[in-house]
This record gives C-alpha cells, sequence and structure tokens, in this order.
C-alpha cells in the first residue's frame, strides 16, 4: 500500500485493502481468544487450588458471557475456503407444483432477504420474474458483504415444505420443493475468458417488479453462454446496458465457479442443483403440519421454532454445516 502505484489500479487496490482490512480483523480476534482462553485458564488453576461453590458459579458465568463470541469466531474460521470471502449470487426456482411451489420459492426468498438484512449484508434482486396466480418462477439475488457465500453456500440444494395449502379448497396437506443455487461473487475476473462468439444476448421487456420505465422498454438482458448452457438474466435497471453488465458478471462468476470444480473434480453441489427438484434430493425439510420443525437432512440439526427461521433466523444450521463439512475434510 505504500507503492506510489497502490491507487493507479483503483480495482486492485481496492480488493488489497479489503483483504488487508479482512487480516487486520482476524487478528483482533485471534488475540480476544487468546486473552478468553488465558483468564478461563486461570479460573481452572484457582478452581483446582482452592475450590469453592461461589468461585465455580463465576467461571461458568464467564463462559456463557463468552461462548457467543467463541461460537462466532469459530465459525470465521471455519470460513476458509478460495471465495468463502466473496459476496453471493443467489438463485431460486419452483420445482414441479404450479402455484403451491411459487410460494414456497417466494417464502424462501423472503428468508434469505430478512438473513441477509439481520447479517447487515446488501440484498438486490437483479432479475425476477412472477408466478402466475402467486409466488415467482425464478429469482437471482446479489449478496454483497464479506463472507457471504461463505455462510450461503449451506443453503445450495432442495429445500422442502409440507403445509395445509393456502391453495386447496379442501384444507389437505401439501408437499412443495424448491431449488437454491448459490455462487461466489468474481470480482477479479482477469482470468475468466470469454469468447463473445460462445454467447447468444437476447433483449426483452422486463416483467413483475420495477418501476415504470424498467417495464415498457426492452432493458432487460439474458444471456446464454452455448458450451456450458448456462443462463443469466437481469433486469433491475432501465439501463440495457447497467443490465448487460450485471448479467455479464454473474456469468463470470458462475463459470469461475464450473472451473473451480472441474479442476478440483468435487461437482457434487453442481450436480446436485441440477437434480429434480423433488422427493428424495431435499437437504433440508421444513414441516408446519401436522407438526412444527425445520431439519437439515446432512447434518441433523432441527428447531421446531419454524417461525424464526422463516424470519431469516438460519446461522444454527449455516454453523452445523460448516461444522460438518469441516469434520468431513479431517
Amino acid at each position: 500500500m505504500n507503492n506510489p502505484d497502490f491507487w493507479n489500479d483503483q480495482k486492485r487496490a481496492q480488493k488489497v485493502t479489503r483483504e488487508i482490512n479482512n487480516l487486520r480483523i482476524q487478528l483482533e480476534k485471534e488475540k480476544k481468544i487468546q486473552q478468553i482462553d488465558e483468564d478461563l485458564q486461570t479460573y481452572i488453576m484457582l478452581l483446582e487450588e482452592h475450590f469453592s461453590d461461589d468461585l465455580l458459579i463465576e467461571a461458568v458465568s464467564e463462559l456463557e458471557e463468552r461462548k457467543p463470541y467463541i461460537d462466532d469466531v469459530e465459525t470465521q474460521f471455519l470460513l476458509n475456503g478460495k471465495t468463502d470471502f466473496n459476496g453471493a449470487i443467489l438463485t431460486i426456482h419452483p420445482g414441479a407444483g404450479g402455484t403451491e411451489s411459487q410460494d414456497w420459492a417466494e417464502m424462501l426468498l423472503r428468508m434469505y432477504l430478512r438473513w441477509a438484512e439481520k447479517s447487515n449484508f446488501k440484498a438486490e434482486i437483479v432479475d425476477y420474474l412472477p408466478g402466475d396466480e402467486a409466488g415467482l418462477k425464478s429469482v437471482t439475488v446479489e449478496i454483497f458483504g464479506d463472507y457471504a457465500y461463505g455462510y450461503l453456500k449451506a443453503e445450495s440444494g432442495i429445500h422442502r415444505l409440507v403445509r395445509i395449502s393456502p391453495f386447496n379448497a379442501q384444507g389437505k396437506r401439501q408437499t412443495s420443493f424448491a431449488s437454491v443455487f448459490v455462487c461466489p461473487i468474481i470480482e477479479d475476473d482477469a482470468d475468466i475468458e470469454i469468447d463473445q462468439k460462445e454467447l447468444r444476448i437476447d433483449t426483452y421487456r422486463a416483467s413483475g417488479k420495477g418501476g415504470q420505465g424498467v417495464n415498457t422498454t426492452d432493458s432487460a438482458v439474458r444471456i446464454t453462454h452455448l458450451p456450458s448452457n448456462i443462463v443469466v438474466q437481469c433486469q433491475n435497471e432501465r439501463s440495457q446496458i447497467i443490465n448487460r453488465e450485471v448479467a455479464m458478471k454473474i456469468l463470470k462468476s458462475r463459470l469461475y465457479q464450473l472451473r473451480e470444480e472441474e479442476r478440483e473434480k468435487e461437482r457434487k453441489q453442481l450436480e446436485n442443483s441440477k437434480t429434480d427438484i423433488g422427493w428424495g434430493n431435499q437437504i433440508r425439510s421444513y414441516v408446519f403440519h401436522p407438526y412444527q420443525m425445520v431439519k437439515d437432512h446432512r447434518t441433523n440439526f432441527e428447531t421446531g421454532n419454524t417461525s424464526a427461521v422463516m424470519d431469516g433466523d438460519l446461522n444454527n444450521f449455516i454453523n452445523a454445516y460448516l461444522k460438518f463439512m469441516a469434520e468431513k475434510k479431517k
């Protein structure tokens, strides 16, 4: 950073500065953890030398007070993947089932937007296709913030809902599915080369959410990468140029993830996201009837507080997944 030419390349300078700030935060957390460890070790020493009930109660109280911070730091240390620090691109598609599944996809969108808000992340919907009667047919959201991808990668897969359907006049229990796909936002895309001849670019009139200018001009952009058959869309802005830039950024991010998975021969996540959106493939079940439960089938973590989960309380599920993956790597 002291190099006189450091700020000549603004994009690189901002990236390096962000990385340095993150390292400083990590070092501060490590120092604080060491201090907590020393304090607790002191309690252990004192209890071994002169045990008393009052001192034990004080030590337990100290540990309980420090536990949330310790859990937070542990999670941070588990976010050590190559792109965990990046922002995230999240896409939701309903499964078969028409209005019921489309409504479920909309509920998931709200859940993730609430989680992003509670986590102090910025979320921006870049493409939204509304359902025929309710809900949505597809949505793509950019989520900006440090470690957004590291956290949200736990959410890729099929999500299953069991409830009394509000769209069924007979009040029968209904099972619905929706797929969630997450990839990292790739800012440094110098090594991702895209041949323009391999792209099919379509423009169309935006639909659904947006201002007057969004919905009355052919500003929406759809880009198809022919070799990989990856399709990305953006209709958030009035400007076709801006929508094209955002769509290209999403495409580069998708291609980067695909390349990394091929290079490391770890394509399971991508393959799962392309499986049938139905029975036997779900990573998580949300049961609203006949009882209340949300259960992750990978980690077996579950909770009966379905309302809190649907309001964005996902961190316990995310933490359980990160610990589960860390154990698998041992």
